[in-house]
């Protein structure tokens, strides 16, 4: 039973990875969606949480301890999980399939890239609610950008949004 439910969940992966795929390649939605992705690297957060602060934009403060409290929940369980479950990237294992980008580790599950910016978006969405359309837009046009540059499958991006979520609701739950 389990076996065929990870099978049936394995193609549906893969159907809808091919999906994105088999689209005929555009130079300008290539580069757009390599600098959405690209705007989840993680070393850009604790710039855009320092540049808050010395803006002195309201709540700033308290959104970076949310923020950075988030990410240490977040960072272990991604990483705990990346070397658990060591899937390998859709370009590895669909024939045909060729990545876009160049991914910053060896393993697709779960998208670190979509976890952080679900945490960003789940923040920003608490503090400031009048961008909360702009930054879960943002977040899962991150998490599209990974499937269309084929270094993650959709659930690798759906749990990272889990995950991502997760940990910014337990941050604010401790902290605020």
């Amino acid at each position: 039973m389990i076996h065929t439910l990870i099978s049936c969940w394995n193609e549906w992966d893969a159907s809808l990875l091919a999906r994105f795929s088999e689209s005929r390649r555009r130079r300008g939605i290539d580069l757009f969606m390599y600098w959405v992705s690209r705007s989840a690297d993680g070393h850009i957060y604790p710039l855009v949480g320092l540049l808050m602060i010395a803006l002195d934009v309201p709540h700033a403060a308290a959104f970076a301890g949310c923020m950075t409290l988030a990410f240490v929940f977040e960072l272990p369980l991604y990483k705990i999980l990346k070397n658990t479950v060591r899937r390998d990237r859709p370009f590895e294992v669909i024939v045909g399939v060729t990545k876009r980008i160049e991914p910053p580790d060896r393993f697709s599950f779960p998208s670190g890239h979509t976890a952080g910016a679900f945490v960003v978006a789940a923040l920003v969405a608490s503090f400031y609610p009048s961008l909360i359309l702009p930054a879960y837009l943002w977040a899962s046009s991150v998490g599209v950008s990974r499937v269309y540059n084929a270094v993650h499958f959709p659930s690798d991006v759906l749990v990272g949004m889990l995950l991502g979520l997760g940990s910014a609701w337990l941050a604010m739950a401790i902290l605020m």
